[in-house]
């Protein structure tokens, strides 16, 4: 294969330079976008961070049962009976478990928005001010 001596970043800073503009609006969106990234990756992150604890509770719980289960029982209907308990103890749970992964869920959506919300206010505001700026040399001019 062939050496590859492009630089990417380098091309691109040259390409901005020959227009003779400043980078510095592009430089801040990307490290905005970058921060904001990191925000609403850490909100998953926790969130799966937790959801992962639930799951191996419910493991846990499930594999408890099933030793508590697997027991020689003198009468063959006893079987029946103890897969039964089993079925109905999992399918009582089942409500509180979900609900755990519900309210996971329903505080990672609320954190989400509410980075979204000052999200949108630092945008709003860095609006206004390069609006108040461009007013300003526009007058000035």
């Amino acid at each position: 294969m062939a050496k590859q001596d492009f630089d990417f970043a380098k091309a691109t800073e040259e390409f901005f330079g020959a227009f003779k503009m400043d980078t510095k609006m592009f430089d801040d969106a990307a490290k905005n976008a970058a921060e904001f990234n990191v925000k609403l990756g850490k909100i998953a992150l926790e969130a799966a961070k937790k959801n992962a604890e639930l799951t191996n509770a419910w493991t846990a719980e499930a594999l408890k049962s099933v030793e508590a289960a697997n027991k020689i029982q003198k009468d063959p209907s006893a079987y029946a009976t103890v897969a039964s308990d089993f079925a109905s103890a999992q399918a009582q749970a089942m409500p509180e478990k979900l609900s755990a992964y519900a309210e996971v869920a329903k505080a990672a959506q609320l954190e989400a928005v509410e980075l979204f919300v000052a999200a949108g206010k630092d945008v709003q505001a860095e609006v206004v001010a390069a609006t108040k700026d461009v007013a300003a040399k526009a007058k000035a001019a």
